[in-house]
């Protein structure tokens, strides 16, 4: 497994993360028993993944904290407590400090550690960050200095914030040290807007939503086509008609669209290590090889630009 060093943390890890959340939470949301989640957690960390994405809403830490009973060392837990203190819609009520704080010791108890290495704020949408940034942060440096994060981080709520209008403030910002981003090969925003100041900043990136949703697979990928054309976002002529994808599953090129859409990912420019959340052992292990891969080929990405270069109002998911 590759490795890069996640911006100014100096943490060095796998260009791979495994992600706890998403749609399969690990086989929670599809029936897996807690075993089977603690070992697939263990396989990926066998296959040489060292940073783990998990969060309070994924309901999956103490699976998490199993997996790692023993394989703590060299070991990077990415966790994360909501800032919505209600409703995820409710974008009024907010935690407060003394919140973040008492979330944050649920997180370590059910962890079972004694740190955590990267605290996310998550889901922060724009009307919320100068909370986050005025009211939250100096509690998260407090519990650095307290030795129960090493360092801070926040997560774009980017299913509704498609633009980055959040991370765009918090690259400019340049105050918290991670920053978790929407990145897929439709919605390229963030190639332009975000990643090239949270390179600037030395601001770790981690990339959600790479394949979630419809570029899964050919039959969703190609019904998401149609609604961006109709919505005027992708020019028709920009793709051959009879097979838009055929270029991404041309020989030598990639054997699926996940694995052309990971590999889009991991190597963006500014983007560092790319989540991958998955209830399957052999998904697993396509998923990690795909990441784990070479870029792809010049042309294609022109390609996939010339597509859908303009698209903004899509986060990939269904």
């Amino acid at each position: 497994m590759q490795t890069v060093v996640l911006g100014r943390t100096g943490l060095r890890v796998s260009v791979a993360g495994l992600g706890c959340g998403g749609a399969s939470r690990l086989g929670q949301t599809q029936g897996k028993s807690f075993q089977e989640s603690v070992d697939l957690v263990r396989s990926a960390l066998d296959a040489g993944v060292t940073l783990v994405d998990t969060a309070v809403a994924y309901g999956t830490e103490n699976i998490v904290g199993e997996a790692l009973r023993g394989r703590r060392e060299g070991i990077v837990i990415s966790t994360k407590v909501p800032i919505s203190a209600g409703a995820h819609e409710d974008l009024n009520n907010v935690i407060d400090a003394d919140g973040l704080e008492a979330g944050v010791d649920g997180c370590l108890s059910r962890l079972g550690t004694d740190f955590i290495d990267i605290l996310h704020l998550h889901a922060v949408a724009p009307s919320q960050y100068d909370h986050a940034l005025n009211e939250l942060l100096p509690r998260m440096e407090r519990l650095r200095e307290k030795g129960k994060i090493r360092f801070t981080g926040l997560t774009e709520r980017f299913s509704t914030d498609t633009t980055h209008e959040m991370a765009e403030r918090a690259t400019s910002d340049g105050q918290f040290d991670v920053l978790m981003l929407g990145l897929n090969f439709v919605n390229q925003s963030a190639l332009r807007s975000v990643l090239p100041k949270s390179e600037a900043a030395g601001q770790g990136t981690l990339c959600m939503f790479a394949v979630r949703g419809p570029l899964a697979r050919r039959e969703t990928a190609l019904a998401l086509l149609e609604k961006l054309v109709k919505a005027g976002e992708v020019d028709p002529n920009s793709f051959d008609a009879d097979d838009p994808f055929g270029f991404l599953l041309a020989p030598g090129v990639a054997n699926s669209m996940s694995e052309a859409a990971y590999r889009f990912c991991r190597h963006a420019p500014g983007m560092q290590v790319t989540v991958t959340g998955t209830g399957d052992p052999n998904h697993l292990k396509e998923n990690l090889a795909a990441i784990n891969a070479g870029a792809l080929p010049p042309m294609v990405l022109s390609r996939l630009r010339n597509i859908f270069g303009r698209v903004t109002s899509e986060s990939g998911q269904y």
